[in-house]
């Protein structure tokens, strides 16, 4: 391999490669004299050059681009080192490739108010996913199941009844899914998830208020990421009007939903090994 040019290494803030980055060389006239693009770990490496200064561009879709001047010698090479490009709305998303929600170390919870006056609050006990991050955030995906049965509000009556035909008659269908389709940035490290809730066989548009919360080193040797979602529900829109109503004229539980996802995902097809 011709070790002559200019190399660097792209680099998020974090660490993580920047594999769709590209450098442009100009000289010192401001000419384009040389492109190229880094390979899948982050390295990126033009042509020979003729000696001289330069200055080097480094850009990436959704960072911003950074600058700096690079002395090439009569060898016709020369080292930039570690680039490393900022997120362009301040947050740096995990790095591509898929994850897998860890239920574990994730919850699932439900409020909705009672009698106009407090709030029940309720979870699912068990459900799973996948995170799948694309190169260009915006085209990541979400697919994710929840075991409808599963619902605990801390009362065995209770309970019975949102398992029953009023509520989400989990006899019928004991799945709740969600598909997310493409994420949206909000500002920040804010994001908006579009996607579909199949609930009780009705599938209707939910968009996810998406916050994320960062990525690390796990004890167990893998690599995690955190979230918190949140989307609001309406009973209605799923098949459940089910209420009693007061002498007052006020239902006994509200129509809408709130729904709060807090979620670690670690990196790979599938969950380590217990």
């Amino acid at each position: 391999m011709d070790e002559r040019g200019l190399r660097a290494r792209v680099r998020t803030k974090d660490g993580w490669a920047v594999p769709h980055a590209v450098v442009t060389v100009a000289d010192m006239t401001g000419q384009q004299v040389s492109r190229a693009q880094a390979d899948a770990e982050g390295v990126v490496r033009t042509g020979p050059l003729p000696a001289g200064r330069y200055t080097a561009i480094v850009t990436a879709a959704g960072y911003a681009p950074s600058a700096s001047t690079a002395m090439v010698g009569a060898a016709g090479s020369a080292e930039l080192g570690t680039v490393v490009l900022a997120r362009q709305d301040g947050a740096e998303p995990p790095p591509p490739g898929p994850w897998t929600i860890d239920p574990v170390h994730s919850s699932i919870m439900v409020t909705v108010r009672h009698l106009g006056l407090s709030s029940i609050h309720g979870r699912f006990d068990e459900f799973g996913g996948r995170i799948d991050i694309a190169e260009h955030v915006e085209h990541s995906r979400v697919e994710a199941e929840i075991k409808a049965a599963t619902v605990d509000t801390a009362s065995t009556m209770r309970d019975a009844h949102l398992r029953g035909a009023d509520f989400l008659d989990v006899e019928r269908f004991p799945l709740i899914t969600y598909t997310g389709t493409d994420v949206v940035p909000a500002g920040g490290d804010q994001w908006t998830v579009h996607g579909e809730l199949t609930l009780k066989d009705v599938r209707r548009p939910v968009d996810l208020g998406l916050s994320y919360l960062g990525t690390g080193p796990d004890p167990w040797g893998g690599t995690r990421a955190a979230f918190r979602a949140t989307t609001e529900l309406k009973r209605d829109d799923f098949a459940m009007p089910y209420n009693q109503l007061l002498a007052a004229g006020i239902g006994a539980i509200g129509t809408t939903l709130k729904v709060e996802l807090d979620i670690q995902a670690v990196r790979g097809e599938q969950l380590p090994q217990a």
